[in-house]
């Protein structure tokens, strides 16, 4: 029992004086001596006090050999704490600053992934995504033999998907509101930008009910032109996902755009048989 009780004193007493001696190289240590406790509190993963040092230094040290390693671990610092945004700036200022050391890819990469990981969900803007999205594509433009490249491959895929998942939003809003013009040309532009979607086949099975919403509500000389589209937007449908879960659904709108193209040729073919019939007129 007696030991029990001293060895969490000790503990306490450890900790206070490595505290206190904290404290002391914090306020009046040497510029060797608050590099030295940095590091040591770095690999400690004492991240937070690492920070209050180096936050002293890294201006200090500007210009001499210890700046390099300095922002080196700053940067992780950050990065650690999940301040992403300050994280990211720092390795790229390691980037700018040593472009010529070993550690410059790492940094280069550390950037664009603190970018990535600063990327919102879909639903919020996207400003974040597509800086990650250029600097990732940067990596791979500047290091494309990098270990690294199949990986942000794959980050780059998700980001995409990202920014197709918020137009995709965009285009339902559209929809639902009945802009169908609107929807149609933000569901063909998803398609332009982002082929390797997954939502590729709803895209398409949207196209559809859209131009044969558009058609209905368009005015009649509009109306031949954006159901031959919807049925158009079906055999494209079609071609590409025969076995879709929509493919009821994209027959009966297909089938109902061609009963009013139907009917529009015969009205058509009508008034020609009446203008053949009329009498030509003589001329004296």
């Amino acid at each position: 029992m007696k030991y029990r009780r001293i060895i969490p004193l000790l503990l306490i007493s450890l900790l206070t004086l490595g505290s206190c001696n904290f404290q002391k190289i914090l306020k009046s240590g040497s510029v060797d001596e608050k590099y030295d406790q940095a590091i040591k509190l770095y690999h400690e993963k004492d991240y937070s006090r690492a920070l209050q040092l180096f936050d002293q230094l890294i201006t200090v040290v500007r210009a001499t050999d210890k700046s390099q390693r300095i922002y080196y671990y700053y940067s992780y610092c950050y990065f650690y704490q999940k301040d992403y945004t300050l994280a990211a700036y720092y390795f790229k200022r390691y980037t700018t600053n040593y472009p010529n050391t070993p550690e410059a890819e790492e940094c280069y990469y550390m950037n664009a992934y603190c970018l990535y990981m600063n990327s919102p969900v879909y639903t919020l803007d996207q400003t974040n995504t597509s800086e990650a999205l250029k600097e990732l594509q940067l990596f791979t433009n500047t290091y494309p033999k990098s270990k690294k490249v199949p990986e942000c491959n794959e980050l780059i895929d998700k980001l995409r998907e990202k920014l197709a998942a918020k137009d995709m939003r965009i285009a339902r809003m559209y929809y639902k509101m009945e802009d169908f013009a609107a929807a149609i040309q933000c569901l063909n532009n998803i398609l332009k930008e982002y082929p390797e979607t997954k939502d590729k086949e709803e895209i398409l099975f949207m196209v559809v009910k859209s131009y044969y919403r558009y058609a209905k509500a368009s005015i009649e000389e509009k109306k031949k032109d954006r159901h031959s589209k919807a049925v158009q937007a079906y055999n494209d449908f079609i071609a590409q996902y025969p076995e879709s879960d929509f493919i009821d659904d994209a027959k009966d709108l297909k089938a109902r755009s061609q009963k009013e193209l139907d009917a529009i040729y015969a009205r058509d073919q009508k008034k020609l048989n009446q203008l053949s019939q009329e009498p030509k007129k003589t001329t004296h």
